[in-house]
C-alpha cells in the first residue's frame, strides 16, 4: 500500500500503476486529437486544410519543447506536483483550442497544449518509484501500453466525436476528462521522492544543459536518437496526410479517419515484441530491423493513393516499424548509465517528436503540391536515411577514450610548439638575448 503526501489515502502499488497508465493514455491522446480534425475545422474556420496541417506541427513542436525542458525536472522536482500541474495547465490549452475563433489561435492553442503535455515521460519513472523498484519492466511496460492505447485510440475517439457534435467539441470534452482526471490524481496520487540525492542537487540549468552534452558525447546517443527522429518524420508525415487522403479522395469522414487509429493498434501491439527479439537477436539488429520494416511500409502504401486494402495493410506495418523501433532504441539508450536515464528520455523524445513535427509540416507540403506519391516518397526518404544513420559502424567505448586521448595530446603538443615558436621568434628580434628573457617569461606566463 501506498501513502500520499497528506496521509489520507492508500493506494496499492498495482492500482497506483493502473492509473498512471490511464494518466498516460489520456495526456497522450490530447496530443494527437487534432489530426483527423483537420478537414472539418478548416471548413468551419473558411481556411484551406493544408493551412491545418499547422495545428499538428505545432502540437508536435510544442511537445518536443515540453520535453526538452520540463521532463529533466523530474530528476530534481516531485514528479507528482508535475504531472497535476502539467495536466491543470493542458486542460487550460484545450479549453483554448475549443474556444479558438481562427486558425492562427488555434495553432497557437495546440502549441501550448504540445508544450504542457510530455506527462507520459514523467509518469514512467514514478510508476517505478511507487512500485518500490520491484518488476520495473514490467511497471513500464504497463505504463508504455497505455501510451500507445491512448495516442491510437485518440484518432478514433476524436473523428466519431467529431462527425457526431463537432470539433470543437472533441477539445472541449477532453478539457473535462482532463480535469477529472487531474483531480483523482490529486486525491490518489502519492508523493514520490528524485532518482537519486545527486539528481536533486542538480541546478535545473544544469539538468538542462547535461542532455545536449549527451547528445554531443555520446556517439551510440546520437546515432540512436537521429535516427529514431527520422522514423518520427516518416510518421508524422503519414498521419497527417492520411487525413486528407481519406477525406478528399476516398470521400470517408471523421469517423471512418479515426477508425485508422483502431487498424493500426494491431501493429502497435504486435510491436511489443520488439524488445524481446532485441535481446534474442542484438538490439543494434533489432533497431535497423525496425526502420527497415518502416521503410517497406511505404511500399505497401504508395498504391494505397487508389486501393484501400493497400493502405490498410501499409497502416499495420508502418505501425509495426515505427512501435517497435521506439521500444528497442530506448531498450538501447537504456543500457547506458542508470543515472542518466531521465535526460537520456529527454534527449529521445526531443528528437522524436521534432520529426514528427517536421514531417506533418512537409507531409502537409508534399499532399498539397504532389498527392500521396509525393507523400510515399517523403515516409521513404525519411525512412531509409534512419537506415543509414542507424547503420553508421559502432564505436565502442575504449575506441572513443583513446581517440579523447589522443586528441588532448595533440592538443597539448600542439600548445607546447606554439610556446617554444613564440620564444624563438622573441630572441630572433630581440638584441642582445635581452628580450627572449622577456618572451621565456611572457611564455611562460602565457602557459
Amino acid at each position: 500500500m501506498i501513502e500520499n503526501d497528506r496521509g489520507a489515502r492508500r493506494l496499492p502499488p498495482r492500482r497506483a500503476t493502473a492509473l498512471l497508465a490511464a494518466t498516460s493514455a489520456l495526456t497522450a491522446a490530447n496530443v494527437y486529437l487534432g489530426q483527423p480534425l483537420l478537414g472539418s475545422a478548416a471548413a468551419a474556420l473558411h481556411v484551406p486544410p493544408a493551412t491545418l496541417g499547422a495545428v499538428p506541427t505545432a502540437t508536435q513542436l510544442g511537445y518536443a519543447a515540453g520535453v526538452a525542458l520540463i521532463v529533466p525536472l523530474g530528476d530534481s522536482r516531485d514528479r507528482r506536483r508535475l504531472v497535476i500541474g502539467l495536466c491543470t495547465a493542458s486542460a487550460c490549452a484545450l479549453a483554448a483550442s475549443a474556444l479558438a475563433p481562427t486558425a492562427g489561435l488555434l495553432v497557437v492553442a495546440a502549441f501550448l497544449l504540445g508544450v504542457l503535455s510530455p506527462v507520459p515521460q514523467l509518469v514512467a519513472p514514478l510508476a517505478v518509484a511507487m512500485a518500490g523498484g520491484r518488476h520495473p519492466g514490467r511497471t513500464v511496460g504497463t505504463v508504455q501500453a497505455g501510451l500507445l492505447v491512448g495516442v491510437l485510440a485518440s484518432r478514433t475517439y476524436s473523428g466519431a466525436l467529431a462527425e457526431w457534435a463537432g470539433w470543437r467539441a472533441v477539445f472541449g470534452c477532453s478539457c473535462v476528462l482532463t480535469l477529472l482526471l487531474t483531480l483523482v490524481l490529486r486525491r490518489a496520487l502519492p508523493a514520490a521522492p528524485p532518482a537519486s540525492p545527486a539528481a536533486r542537487a542538480t541546478p535545473y540549468r544544469e539538468l538542462l544543459a547535461s542532455v545536449p552534452r549527451l547528445f554531443a558525447t555520446h556517439p551510440a546517443v546520437r546515432r540512436t536518437t537521429v535516427s529514431g527522429g527520422l522514423v518520427g518524420v516518416s510518421f508524422g508525415a503519414f498521419w497527417t496526410a492520411l487525413t486528407f487522403l481519406l477525406e478528399q479522395r476516398y470521400h470517408y469522414g471523421p469517423t471512418v479517419v479515426g477508425l485508422f487509429g483502431l487498424v493500426a493498434v494491431a501493429g502497435a501491439l504486435a510491436s511489443t515484441a520488439a524488445g524481446r527479439q532485441a535481446e534474442r537477436f542484438g538490439r543494434r539488429r533489432a533497431v535497423l530491423a525496425s526502420i527497415a520494416v518502416t521503410a517497406a511500409a511505404w511500399a505497401v502504401l504508395l498504391p494505397g493513393g487508389s486501393g484501400i486494402l493497400w493502405l490498410t495493410v501499409g497502416v499495420v506495418v508502418l505501425d509495426v516499424g515505427t512501435w517497435g523501433n521506439q521500444v528497442v532504441c530506448q531498450g538501447a539508450l537504456f543500457t547506458l548509465d542508470p543515472a542518466l536515464h531521465s535526460r537520456l528520455n529527454t534527449c529521445w523524445f526531443t528528437l522524436r517528436f521534432a520529426g514528427i513535427a517536421l514531417g506533418s509540416l512537409v507531409g502537409s507540403f508534399a499532399w498539397a503540391h504532389g498527392g500521396w506519391p509525393a507523400v510515399a516518397a517523403v515516409g521513404a526518404a525519411a525512412s531509409l536515411a534512419a537506415l543509414l544513420v542507424a547503420g553508421l559502424p559502432e564505436r565502442t567505448a575504449r575506441r572513443e577514450q583513446s581517440e579523447r586521448s589522443e586528441r588532448t595530446e595533440r592538443s597539448e603538443r600542439s600548445e607546447r610548439s606554439e610556446r617554444s615558436e613564440r620564444r624563438e621568434s622573441c630572441r630572433a628580434h630581440a638584441p642582445g638575448g635581452a628580450g627572449g628573457a622577456g618572451c621565456g617569461s611572457g611564455g611562460g606566463t602565457g602557459a
